[in-house]
């Protein structure tokens, strides 16, 4: 793809997230930070599935780090003028607005409104209202039907196992170049990298990918 501007073809990077994830909101809130060359490529998925095939559990799953997270979400919002409130449940069941943000065309507007109602607003979809909240504040009437489309369910599978395939193990994840970029903060990375062609592909960088495993934890 091309810059009708400049002429010049633009970079793209996919952004892997999900709803579930404070981080992923974080994160969708420095979106603007990237240049204008840079095509953004939205890949909702089900950060639920990633920890089912990578056998690891997230932070809502242990308790110590299910506040851990939490309290670093809201000192990082602030740090970061961020508004942000923590929704009444963590963690929650994000299908769908994971689907209907699919059904919507994955463009931005959406997923910065959806990403609003569940940490400003506090609106959860698992909830009868904080569902019909965030449905009319992204204007899809018929939602529920949305979310029940066979093809839209599809696309949500085949999104999971594009990340898989990817090495995608964790939210918010971007790709770029064929790199993971995984978490809120490795947002400055991407940037330098971005600005950079040849930060990744330095000698030092390059070697990393040749160091040998150690010996893993719990091994004789």
């Amino acid at each position: 793809m091309s810059d009708s501007a400049t002429g010049q073809a633009k970079k793209s990077v996919e952004w892997y997230f999900d709803y579930l994830s404070p981080f992923a909101y974080l994160q969708s809130q420095r979106l603007g930070d990237l240049p204008d060359d840079v095509e953004i490529i939205f890949r909702p998925i089900l950060f639920a599935g990633l920890l089912g095939h990578w056998e690891t559990k997230g932070p809502g799953q242990i308790p110590p780090k299910r506040l851990l997270t939490l309290r670093h979400t809201l000192w990082l919002a602030k740090r970061q003028g961020i508004p942000c409130k923590v929704p009444p449940k963590f963690p929650f069941n994000p299908l769908k607005t994971l689907r209907l943000t699919l059904s919507l065309g994955c463009d931005r507007k959406t997923i910065d409104t959806i990403f609003r109602c569940i940490w400003q607003d506090g609106l959860l979809p698992e909830d009868e209202d904080g569902w019909k909240g965030i449905v009319e504040a992204v204007g899809a009437e018929d939602a529920d039907a949305r979310v029940d489309n066979a093809e839209v369910k599809e696309q949500l599978h085949e999104n999971g196992r594009m990340a898989i395939d990817a090495g995608v193990f964790g939210v918010p994840t971007f790709i770029y170049d064929g790199v993971i970029f995984w978490g809120a903060d490795e947002t400055d990375f991407l940037l330098d990298a971005l600005a950079d062609p040849g930060l990744l592909t330095g000698d030092e960088m390059a070697s990393i990918e040749t160091i040998p495993v150690g010996q893993r934890p719990g091994t004789d």
